[in-house]
């Protein structure tokens, strides 16, 4: 049975990523709608052969479709996301606005896809990096329990969107004949530099995003009081995020017995073998869904601790694929789509 389907944000980088893994992993779409912010330019963009406009989101554009994938800014996803509801469409939302919401499940298939088994109206896609970082640490928390988590991101510049992707390729052509151009919003360049700033800082001198895989987190796994804190950096690379991962356990685990739960869980493949240059990398990442994971060994300063180093696509596993992961789940629920009533009166995004 082929489904109606909306991509608000269609023509941004996680848009066009969720129209290709829609192709790739054949959802029965049958009524596709391309939808781009209210003053978009009427355009065209290729789906399966066809070429299907993509015209300004508009409330009557919501009337009769069963699903609608959310690629946008949280202020979009604001606006539209209740006028969805209303409309009986259930919305999968890859923007920040709803994640932190009790009512909202953050979800990763892999780790907590059960919670779609009751077809929940809006559904909140996570954090790029924290999706790979919850699919590996589930493993472990389930096995041997989780005492405290250390994370330390690394993340392409794909993940601030196309402007800051030209910004990239901008600063690389200007920085090879001399010093690298600030960006036009007048902050260090991306090309040649490590940045320890992604998002606004946080009253507690944490960035929006540090705290975004510590909330997050803590959601997806059902832990939350877990003791985690991360710290995020922009990196030079245009698509792949990676994360050195620390971890103390309630129990002491061996790295054989770490790699063996991540190569038995979907969604991550293991590549550990150091002494032969295979470890986790942006560029094997890249084009890829699976979760890559490796470097696994014992912390030498704690009995129970280990430590390993994960890649993803940010654009793939990291945001479209996730996404339409959740779709496909949504699909599958015995006796199939329910139309998604109205939001409660009252109900706030509940965004930080």
């Amino acid at each position: 049975m082929s489904t109606s389907l909306i991509v608000l944000g269609a023509t941004g980088l996680v848009g066009r990523t969720m129209l290709r893994v829609l192709e790739e992993r054949q959802v029965p779409v049958g009524d596709l709608r391309l939808l781009a912010g209210e003053s978009a330019a009427l355009r065209t963009i290729e789906f399966r052969g066809r070429a299907i406009p993509v015209r300004p989101v508009a409330a009557e554009a919501f009337a009769g479709a069963d699903l609608a994938l959310f690629a946008c800014k949280n202020p979009v996803a604001q606006r539209w996301a209740p006028v969805a509801r209303a409309a009986g469409v259930t919305v999968v939302d890859a923007s920040s606005a709803f994640r932190y919401d009790d009512a909202v499940p953050l979800v990763v298939p892999e780790v907590n896809g059960l919670l779609l088994a009751d077809h929940p109206p809006l559904v909140a896609n996570p954090n790029c990096s924290t999706i790979a970082i919850a699919a590996v640490l589930a493993p472990l928390a389930r096995a041997a329990g989780l005492e405290r988590v250390v994370v330390s991101t690394y993340q392409s510049v794909s993940g601030a969107g196309r402007e800051a992707l030209e910004e990239l390729e901008r600063g690389i052509r200007g920085g090879l004949d001399g010093p690298p151009p600030a960006r036009r919003d007048g902050g260090p360049p991306f090309a040649f530099n490590v940045i320890p700033h992604i998002d606004r800082f946080e009253a507690n001198g944490y960035s929006r995003e540090e705290m975004k895989v510590v909330w997050e987190t803590r959601k997806i796994l059902g832990l939350p009081t877990l003791a985690i804190t991360a710290t995020a950096v922009r990196v030079p690379v245009r698509v792949g995020h990676t994360a050195a991962i620390n971890v103390i356990l309630d129990r002491a685990m061996d790295p054989d017995e770490a790699r063996a739960l991540w190569a038995a869980t979907p969604g991550i493949t293991v590549v550990d073998d150091p002494e032969s240059g295979r470890y986790p990398t942006t560029l094997a990442a890249a084009g890829r869904d699976d979760v890559l994971v490796g470097r696994a060994r014992r912390d030498v300063s704690h009995p129970r601790g280990l430590e390993c180093f994960v890649a993803s696509d940010n654009l793939r596993k990291g945001a479209a694929t996730n996404a339409v992961q959740i779709v496909e789940a949504l699909l599958a629920v015995p006796g199939g789509l329910r139309r998604a009533g109205p939001p409660p009166a009252g109900a706030a995004a509940g965004s930080r």
